[in-house]
């Protein structure tokens, strides 16, 4: 049977009131002799605090909801470092919902469990919500913000990257040093991210005054396997400089498979990655990368959900993380 704050104080000869402030620090009006029985009995007996019931007396709740996609490439692991170290300076705990890939049942089912919670506010990760998730979000009258995601709607708001950017940025990188017939591999295409990146891919060529070619492009889900996939599909006689890889995993599939095919990189082909994430450090050659902050956005997603002047959206910075995977191509 679980002890009580009753059962404590009743064994204590003090009252249940008494117990109770003892129990949350409250200890200044109390000798220290009351203290130090209140506290030991609370622990012989196993007392233990009933945080959520505690939580829905005060109508403040200190825990977090993260709803993390099960995407196939590793950024989440740097997002929820940086939630977690706002939410240890804020007293606040952090729970962790992964929510399928895409799946929009799946994606209910976590939004309705956090709510269902009582949670002080969610943060959700690489998530794409359908009309009616999203309904559901705004029903709850929770505060929340999108992480890795700009869905480009005011009503949702979000820390993240320009996912067109970052596609410009990919393809104008190896435009200036050389490159004009560059390959992208792993884009989701039909997702708002994939789209918008190759959008950005586009705008470098036509800002460039040059062509890309339907053959240059190899759809996938932003996996290693997309990346040896789409290596294997080009060949090694391949008339490509340079290939960006939808994320760093899709860079060194596709990296691993030119070595394999007996390319050098890079040689004979450069690869770029995107994410610039601590995989680029553990091959070689080092992965040169389009870098995104992804330990901020999980900080600033916080610290926006936290600040009661309102939530808004924010992009934030990508640079080039420079490896030894890219060089100008061979004359």
């Amino acid at each position: 049977m679980r002890v009580t704050i009753k059962d404590i104080a009743e064994t204590a000869k003090v009252s249940p009131s008494t117990v109770s402030r003892i129990l949350a620090g409250k200890t200044d009006n109390y000798a220290s002799k009351t203290v130090k029985r209140v506290c030991r009995i609370a622990v012989q007996m196993g007392y233990q605090k009933n945080t959520a019931a505690r939580e829905l007396v005060t109508r403040k709740s200190n825990v977090l909801a993260v709803i993390v996609s099960e995407t196939r490439t590793n950024f989440s692991e740097e997002i929820i470092q940086g939630i977690h170290q706002v939410a240890l300076d804020k007293n606040l705990s952090v729970m962790i919902v992964y929510a399928g890939e895409s799946d929009q049942g799946r994606q209910h089912r976590a939004i309705k469990t956090v709510i269902e919670r009582g949670v002080r506010a969610i943060l959700l990760l690489a998530i794409v919500p359908g009309e009616d998730n999203t309904r559901l979000l705004h029903a709850s009258h929770i505060p929340f913000i999108f992480l890795a995601t700009a869905l480009g709607r005011k009503d949702l708001p979000f820390i993240s990257s320009n996912d067109f950017d970052i596609g410009y940025q990919a393809t104008d990188y190896l435009l200036k040093r050389g490159h004009v017939k560059i390959g992208f591999a792993g884009l989701n295409l039909g997702t708002y991210v994939g789209d918008l990146r190759f959008q950005g891919y586009q705008y470098a060529f036509q800002k460039a005054g040059l062509d890309w070619q339907n053959e240059w492009i190899k759809s996938g889900r932003w996996s290693y396997q997309d990346g040896v996939r789409a290596m294997k599909a080009w060949g090694r006689g391949t008339e490509l400089t340079a290939i960006i890889g939808a994320s760093d995993l899709v860079a060194i599939g596709v990296m691993n498979t030119a070595l394999d095919l007996g390319m050098a990189v890079p040689d004979q082909l450069s690869v770029l990655g995107i994410d610039g994430t601590s995989l680029c450090h553990i091959v070689r050659p080092e992965l040169t990368a389009i870098r995104q902050a992804f330990y901020e956005m999980g900080r600033r997603g916080v610290q926006r959900l936290m600040d009661h002047a309102g939530i808004e959206s924010a992009f934030t910075s990508i640079d080039i993380l420079p490896g030894g995977s890219v060089t100008a191509p061979r004359s």
